[in-house]
């Protein structure tokens, strides 16, 4: 089943792409429901997380969000929806930096110029303030693409982070769609066994991770974390035996572990060896 990602850019008319898609391919569009999950995760009120996501949060609020859980999470969220092999478009959560490696998704960016989209802005929200509107749109923008490097470490404007990149300044609705579904049903993009354990593997990774990070026990630890074929690889360094020791057990009951190598080095038996 296709699994399609599309950035979120306000006034971009990606949500009318988006929707568009998901009703041809018959197939769910996710953006609102990960924000449920998120909240239920976080332990945050759901409009918390929304304004993290759109730049509107307050200097408390961005100074004491757990950004690094929204990530994981997040992730977590987005590569388990793709891969339960039931299709869906997913619009924003980074899903096109997410999933640009797994050979069956298609990432596309939905774009247009800032006056245009602040044109379009002005419209749907019935106003004439074109600089407070342009000034909303930019820190959306900034928002989103703080959010892009800080955990892609890359540019969300960068063309060559997608499969297709449509400016609805030149192309409408309609035909970003039908260049899109071109895309999706050409043989490029065909789904095959290689790319379903490619979105497995990174599923598992992702879901190890996100196990990691809710445990008391080791949400603290940086521990990098590799997936192929239910074989799990963990790697870093900790303080003591004890961590060492957590994280296995922790990533071991993860389901879909179906062996696991710990390659964590404990600091303790070192200065123990070496002191």
């Amino acid at each position: 089943m296709p699994v399609i990602a599309i950035t979120r850019e306000m006034g971009s008319l990606g949500k009318d792409v988006a929707q568009g898609l998901s009703e041809a391919l018959d197939v769910p569009l996710v953006y609102h429901e990960i924000i449920d999950q998120l909240a239920d995760r976080m332990r945050v009120r759901k409009s918390h997380v929304e304004r993290l996501l759109d730049g509107s949060a307050g200097l408390l609020e961005r100074m004491t969000a757990d950004k690094t859980s929204l990530s994981i999470y997040s992730a977590d969220e987005i590569v388990n929806l793709a891969g339960r092999g039931k299709g869906a478009v997913i619009r924003g959560w980074g899903a096109t930096h997410l999933l640009r490696e797994v050979p069956h998704a298609v990432c596309i960016r939905v774009c247009a110029p800032l006056e245009v989209r602040g044109q379009r802005m002005m419209r749907r929200l019935g106003t004439a303030n074109r600089e407070r509107v342009l000034e909303e749109i930019r820190r959306n923008d900034e928002s989103h693409a703080a959010i892009v490097r800080r955990h892609f470490s890359a540019q969300s404007d960068d063309p060559t982070r997608y499969d297709m990149v449509l400016n609805t300044e030149r192309l409408s609705v309609g035909q970003c769609i039908d260049e899109a579904l071109r895309l999706v049903n050409s043989a490029a993009f065909a789904e095959t066994d290689d790319s379903r354990r490619t979105l497995a593997d990174l599923a598992l990774t992702w879901a190890v991770r996100a196990a990691l990070r809710t445990s008391v026990l080791t949400r603290e630890l940086r521990i990098c974390v590799a997936a192929k074929s239910g074989q799990v690889t963990l790697q870093g360094v900790v303080k003591s035996a004890e961590e060492r020791t957590a994280a296995e057990a922790i990533a071991s009951a993860v389901g879909g572990v179906q062996a696991l190598e710990n390659r964590v080095r404990a600091t303790d038996g070192l200065r123990a060896r070496f002191g």
